[in-house]
């Protein structure tokens, strides 16, 4: 009886600790509902922590809102893996690695721009479709058959910025200020000012920055003010554009702001003061004061969840998982094909001429063989503390 009892407790202790065991598997990173053998494995990487941690929250938290509206349904199941790469392209390339290594079969890609143009090389040799949501430098898709953006590329969000501006008479003195260390801000700019060029907007300043000197604007705050610009526009990410806010108003330079999709989490930037955005103008595939019915339930449903609204990069991760949902299901894709396979199947399904999506960032998305989405921007204005959109 007493070597019965020994052997039945180490038993129970083998169990526990394979209880233990499998319960501590994912820590590495945010996994989603599903966890089974029938499931698709989708791998996410993005900045959940540093400085632009408010992108890479959103994207996981819209994705994983998605895949468990299609786990509900039950016709095809996914399961999510979020990684953290701090903004960094070693980091996200290591992460992509831990996340082949898991068994992914579907990539979100990355959710910035110099990760994603790290790991799309990777993603491209070892054939795994990705679909990123906001990577948007067209470095991110050129020479790449495998992979795909949900987001605007910077040419086009450069030319639509400049487009808007006129269309709009925003502005009759324009400066700029955008970060030439970067290939997103970089990217957006110089289609900007070409388009600008075109369409005879006044240019009057143009001023530039690195991620080193990101923490100080007065030089060329002072040098825009001087020349007299009545509006100034950033195709910068919304950390160094608090900082451009905040120290315009303290030497009381008051012109107007018009930014692109990086603008988009000011407003849920820790310590930032948001009174300073009051009026700054963006463009964005996405407004959560929209009133369609999509719109209006994923506003609910990730408010209940995350206590925030959400912005656009919430709702890019969201799509991506839909669109995915969609082609897997037109081409009848499964858990048990291969990530080379089903990486086939989807360029096939996503470059299709039949093949339309209608998300909360764009009706009757289409993508071209390149991987560059069809979609059009929405101009939006932040009015007391809330995007608001424009006419």
């Amino acid at each position: 009886m007493r070597k019965f009892t020994k052997l039945t407790c180490l038993v129970l202790a083998v169990a526990v600790l394979a209880v233990c065991l499998v319960g501590c598997g994912n820590q590495a990173g945010t996994s989603s509902s599903a966890g089974s053998a029938d499931a698709i494995k989708i791998g996410g990487i993005g900045p959940i922590t540093g400085a632009a941690a408010i992108y890479g929250q959103a994207v996981r938290n819209g994705a994983q809102i998605a895949v468990d509206e299609i786990n509900a349904k039950g016709d095809v199941k996914f399961e999510l893996r979020f990684e953290d790469d701090e903004n960094d392209a070693e980091k996200a390339v290591n992460a992509y690695n831990t996340l082949k290594d898991w068994g992914m079969q579907v990539s979100l890609g990355t959710v910035t721009t110099q990760p994603c143009v790290a790991v799309s090389s990777e993603v491209d040799a070892d054939g795994i479709f990705a679909l990123t949501p906001s990577a948007s430098s067209t470095d991110v898709i050129e020479g790449k058959d495998n992979m795909f953006q949900m987001c605007f590329t910077d040419p086009n969000q450069g030319v639509a910025s400049a487009k808007y501006i006129s269309s709009q008479n925003l502005g009759d003195k324009i400066a700029v200020i955008y970060n030439n260390s970067d290939a997103y801000s970089t990217g957006i700019y110089q289609k900007f000012q070409s388009e600008a060029d075109k369409l005879g907007l006044n240019i009057v300043c143009v001023k530039t920055f690195t991620d080193d000197s990101a923490n100080d604007f007065t030089a060329q705050l002072n040098e825009i003010k001087a020349a007299d610009a009545d509006l100034v526009f950033l195709p910068i990410y919304y950390t160094p554009a608090s900082l451009i806010l905040a120290q315009a108003d303290k030497m009381q330079y008051t012109p107007k702001f018009f930014g692109v999709d990086g603008m988009d989490g000011i407003l849920t930037l820790e310590n930032f003061d948001v009174s300073l955005a009051e009026g700054v103008m963006l463009l964005t595939p996405f407004t959560a004061d929209a009133t369609d019915e999509s719109t209006k339930k994923f506003v609910e449903t990730y408010k209940s969840k995350h206590n925030e609204v959400p912005n656009q990069f919430a709702a890019d991760g969201y799509d991506c998982v839909m669109a995915i949902y969609e082609a897997c299901k037109k081409q009848g894709i499964t858990a048990d094909m291969k990530a080379d396979e089903i990486g086939t199947k989807l360029v096939e399904c996503f470059t299709s001429e039949d093949f339309k999506i209608d998300g909360l960032t764009g009706l009757g998305m289409t993508w071209e063989k390149t991987g560059e989405v069809s979609k059009e921007p929405k101009g939006m204005v932040i009015n007391n503390g809330a995007y608001v959109g424009m006419d």
